[in-house]
């Protein structure tokens, strides 16, 4: 089924994100979380891809032995960065003859060890690439946006009218970086709708699981850690158990406020953990029929 299909019912979904393992013990550990996390029931679950294609590989085979496991639909990543119309061509009939309808389309960040003046071939943004899927097959296309900004993008009005591209190359939904702070994606969302994008826009959500998260979420990723909830870490700086207590309550009251106030769902950053995301789910009275959350 695809993911717009999903949304049109008016029912909120859940969906969980995931990155493709590298080893064969990451493998066994994934298979491990997501047989947790299945119990809950997803709506659709994505695999995320390398970037560059780095992990073109292990992506596509994740996505394929993840959709033998999982009665929800399966959701690609796909990066243009780096890919020539070929290369695309290739990998979107491999999915689509492997049932796989739902991609998210992105353009991929910069190779870290790319020269910073190379001249990058393929897709450099992700309506371009979206624009051509279109032509192989009939996709669902989800895109990504970001209620804080994007590093590459001088203000978050300018990030609003990428949007109406990704939309007019047929992209169908939206799912948002993580963030931390509800005003940030309500803030967002009167931006979007303003401008006439009236699909559907997912909040992504990640619960804090360690203190060394603090630095990494607002250097790396510019997101902005509310003031209360940076201080609730540090007050118990040391004491992992505590730390993920404050980041399980925080998206789950995140979560509540959220779907109450009409979002269309929610897409769980999980790390290729389960612990948190399932006693997120449980707090929102989601995962009944879990049993154990520990991984």
């Amino acid at each position: 089924m695809r993911i717009s299909e999903l949304l049109a019912r008016g029912t909120p979904t859940v969906s969980f994100e995931f990155f493709p393992p590298k080893t064969d013990v990451g493998r066994a550990s994934l298979l491990r979380v997501i047989e947790r996390l299945s119990q809950i029931g997803p709506d659709f679950v994505s695999v995320t891809y390398g970037a560059g294609g780095s992990a073109r590989t292990l992506s596509l085979d994740s996505c394929s032995e993840v959709k033998s496991v999982v009665d929800g639909e399966v959701m690609a990543h796909l990066t243009g960065l780096c890919h020539t119309a070929d290369d695309i061509a290739a990998i979107t009939d491999h999915l689509w003859e492997s049932g796989i309808v739902n991609i998210m389309a992105l353009r991929g960040d910069r190779p870290k060890d790319l020269d910073p003046e190379a001249v990058l071939h393929g897709f450099p943004h992700a309506q371009e690439m979206m624009a051509y899927i279109k032509t192989r097959h009939d996709f669902c296309l989800g895109g990504a946006c970001y209620p804080e900004g994007h590093k590459e993008t001088p203000d978050i009005s300018t990030g609003v009218e990428h949007l109406r591209e990704k939309i007019d190359s047929g992209c169908e939904f939206l799912v948002t970086q993580m963030f931390f702070d509800n005003d940030a994606y309500l803030r967002f969302m009167d931006l979007v709708r303003a401008a006439g994008i009236d699909v559907p826009v997912i909040p992504g959500i990640m619960p804090i699981s360690g203190f060394a998260q603090l630095d990494k979420f607002e250097n790396q990723f510019g997101v902005r850690l509310p003031t209360e909830l940076r201080n609730r870490v540090l007050a118990n700086e040391g004491d992992q158990e505590a730390i993920e207590q404050v980041g399980i309550d925080w998206s789950a009251e995140q979560c509540r406020t959220l779907l109450a106030g009409g979002a269309p769902g929610i897409h769980f950053y999980t790390l290729n953990k389960s612990a948190s995301t399932v006693k997120v789910c449980l707090a929102m009275g989601l995962a009944g029929a879990v049993g154990n959350p520990e991984a």
